[in-house]
């Protein structure tokens, strides 16, 4: 390489694969490219799919329960994984997509026209359209509005605080607790996960788990019950897990869907490690989905998928024994 080629040659520090960017080239992810020797986020201002959903789709149900949230992606990932279910447009070249202009100045207006009161950056990996998320993320909370993030948490710790700083609430996917398991089927690594993870939690954020289980390569009990020990340990009890069905997808359409009793498992296991609040969601499974107090076990929020059905909390406590409720109610 002449000297000349390595000057123009950019190194992305946003995340751990710490990307050499060639001129004209993008990342790992597609959509930081090195344009005359500058790097640049290339989808900033024009998301892919801009959408009202309940939070608790993101899933988030210890945030805001039965609220509309603006959410909000543009194209790229920095994970490839092989279950994606929105394969789509994470693993879209940004010339291959249809795009809006949203500028961050406009995603609280949008957000105020929508009657809602918080924003979501959700759908592919709001970490890879970094600035676009922070810029985002600072212009609604200084116009009042909860900034969350549905995010994988594959981030370097100096950006990941940065971002925390202006953000409310995150449901991060921890795949599994295998190294492995993000080599082999991500094309990841497990460790700036977990980071991030504890980073979200002691920075105040309401933080929520969620685990895709699937067949044959993240469900054995030794995995679950690892998994559910180390959000115990390092998370604290009260942080909710969402247990998620697994549906064919993508590059892993040989596998079956994930048997009913398979989650079922798993919600005993993380219940046997400690956890406090157990979720399944993507199938109907009865009391899966309902928040519960810890201490006496009464019904808090009774809900049905999406749908809230019940909501007995008195001023984030349990209405029967007063013990006090993880999260963030109004």
């Amino acid at each position: 390489m002449s000297n000349s080629e390595t000057s123009t040659t950019v190194q992305c520090g946003l995340c751990p694969k710490g990307c050499l960017i060639a001129p004209g080239q993008s990342g790992n992810c597609r959509i930081r490219v090195n344009i005359d020797g500058q790097l640049c986020a290339v989808t900033y201002g024009y998301p892919c799919a801009l959408h009202l959903d309940p939070v608790e789709k993101k899933p988030l149900f210890h945030f805001l329960p039965g609220t509309k949230i603006l959410s909000l992606a543009t194209v790229g990932c920095n994970l490839h994984c092989k279950q994606c279910q929105n394969w789509q447009i994470s693993q879209c070249n940004p010339e291959d997509s249809r795009a809006k202009q949203c500028p961050p100045a406009k995603v609280p207006r949008l957000a105020r026209r929508s009657k809602v009161r918080s924003i979501a950056y959700t759908y592919t990996e709001p970490c890879v359209f970094y600035e676009y998320t922070l810029a985002s993320a600072q212009k609604a909370k200084a116009n009042g509005f909860y900034n969350v993030l549905v995010t994988a948490g594959y981030i370097n710790n100096a950006p990941w605080k940065e971002l925390c700083r202006h953000v409310h609430a995150a449901n991060i996917d921890l795949k599994s607790c295998r190294n492995a398991f993000y080599r082999d089927v991500c094309g990841a690594s497990l460790r700036p996960v977990l980071e991030s993870l504890v980073t979200a939690k002691s920075m105040g954020l309401v933080t929520e788990v969620t685990n895709l289980v699937i067949p044959t390569l993240n469900d054995s009990e030794e995995d679950l019950r690892t998994m559910c020990s180390w959000i115990r340990r390092h998370l604290g009890p009260e942080t909710p897990l969402h247990f998620s069905q697994f549906f064919p997808s993508y590059k892993l359409k040989h596998l079956p869907p994930t048997p009913k009793k398979t989650l079922k498992q798993a919600r005993r296991i993380g219940q046997a490690e400690g956890l406090q609040h157990i979720y399944v969601g993507n199938v109907t499974m009865e009391d899966a989905q309902h928040t519960t107090c810890p201490k006496c076990g009464t019904i808090l929020i009774e809900r049905k998928r999406y749908s809230i059905l019940s909501n007995n909390l008195e001023d984030g406590q349990c209405p029967k024994c007063g013990k006090e409720i993880y999260g963030k109610w109004s």
